[in-house]
């Protein structure tokens, strides 16, 4: 496949995935494993994993930067402008079109019941992104790894921790063990 190939895949795939997916980042996040690594091949799921916690850890829209780091690492500048562009430009355009016509949408029960509606898919979505990558975790064998997870949940779940605290601690975490694994 040739280079200017695949950046029109990508953009047509994050284009085709931004335009039909509610839900937000962590639904982009599993379509896009769904495509770039069981579909096409151009990534492994080690690799899809850790583009994920960058994304995640950085700041900004997890949609976007999980589309700044694939794009990068599939095709450099070019895969970031690609993806980039598939990824923002039905948000953009949705928010155009529904800023000009706030009111009517604001009072439409029409629009409110879909809204309403859409959220147990969303959730069936964000469920399945959740086992999948903890079943990953879990397959690792790694002790720490599950603990890891196990704690992170339960100080979001039960003790409203913010995530981003969490997510520092155990990016700080995995620092120190990758240096005193390398000693």
């Amino acid at each position: 496949m040739s280079r200017l190939s695949r950046l029109w895949r990508m953009f047509y795939t994050m284009l085709y995935i931004s335009a039909f997916t509610f839900g937000g980042g962590f639904v982009i996040v599993s379509l896009m494993k769904k495509k770039y690594v069981d579909e096409f091949g151009w990534l492994t799921e080690e690799e899809m994993l850790d583009l994920t916690a960058l994304a995640q850890s950085s700041p900004g829209a997890i949609a976007v930067n999980a589309a700044i780091l694939t794009g990068y690492r599939l095709e450099g500048i070019l895969g970031v402008i690609a993806s980039v562009l598939g990824t923002v430009i039905p948000p953009v355009t949705t928010l155009s079109i529904i800023s000009l016509c706030y009111g009517i949408f604001r009072d439409s029960p029409l629009v409110q019941a879909v809204l309403k509606g859409m959220q147990a898919g969303v959730a069936a979505v964000i469920c399945d992104v959740v086992l999948d990558l903890s079943g990953k975790v879990v397959k690792t064998k790694s002790v720490l790894s599950i603990l890891l997870m196990i704690a992170a949940f339960v100080l979001v779940y039960f003790f409203d921790l913010s995530v981003i605290l969490v997510i520092l601690a155990a990016a700080i975490l995995g620092v120190v063990i990758g240096f005193v694994r390398k000693k």
